[in-house]
């Protein structure tokens, strides 16, 4: 385990929060206050504050996968989701739900991947996107696309060096509102933020001297 996840055990359920990959929307500390305190000294995660249940749910509404845990009470693990969704988020990351393996990462089903370009921790947004001013919307067109045959399974995501994310395996990309901009198995998506085509890639991180390092 990272030694960026600090874990916080309860009599039921173990929280584990990696910082490292927190975009801070803050959906724990909203939905839960008595388990996820804002502004406390550590340990800010009380797992016996809170029914096992919620706490559950409240991992889950993490879009960055910072929140994880391991039932403690025999309990199931999180599933894997049945409709592979990337939310293209405004101004901000891509935020992917689906049985997601990362070129080089563990696998995981919840992550937030920059598409600003300034993020320090590739491919993961750190927040970046708000310190550079980053603009690019939500709400992109529709495609026409068809509906696929599968929705689920496997989802790899391969960051090309100084270039896109490449995705392979049923997806459906969605915008904020979860309006769906398109059905596809195979896309190249930004991650330089110059594109003139977001979130797909049109090539401007050759001409942007955009560099992953």
């Amino acid at each position: 385990m990272s030694n960026k996840v600090h874990e916080y055990r309860g009599e039921t359920i173990t929280v584990r929060f990696d910082g490292s990959k927190c975009i801070h929307s803050r959906n724990c500390v909203l939905g839960l206050p008595s388990v996820f305190q804002a502004n406390a000294t550590e340990p800010w995660i009380q797992p016996d504050n809170g029914a096992l249940e919620d706490i559950v749910a409240a991992a889950h509404n993490c879009p960055s996968g910072a929140i994880t845990y391991e039932r403690l009470d025999g309990g199931p693990a999180e599933r894997k989701p049945e409709i592979n969704v990337i939310r293209v988020l405004e101004n901000g990351p891509l935020a992917v739900h689906a049985d997601l393996r990362i070129q080089g990462h563990e696998p995981t089903t919840r992550a937030t991947l920059c598409r600003c370009g300034a993020s320090k921790n590739k491919p993961y947004c750190d927040g970046s996107h708000t310190t550079t001013g980053f603009a690019a919307t939500g709400e992109p067109a529709t495609e026409a696309s068809e509906a696929l045959e599968a929705r689920g399974g496997r989802l790899e995501v391969t960051p090309f060096p100084n270039g896109p994310l490449g995705i392979a395996g049923n997806v459906e990309i969605c915008a904020g509102t979860g309006r769906t901009l398109n059905r596809t198995t195979r896309s190249a998506l930004c991650r330089c933020g110059h594109s003139q085509n977001k979130p797909y890639c049109d090539g401007s991180h050759n001409a942007a001297g955009f560099t992953t390092d």
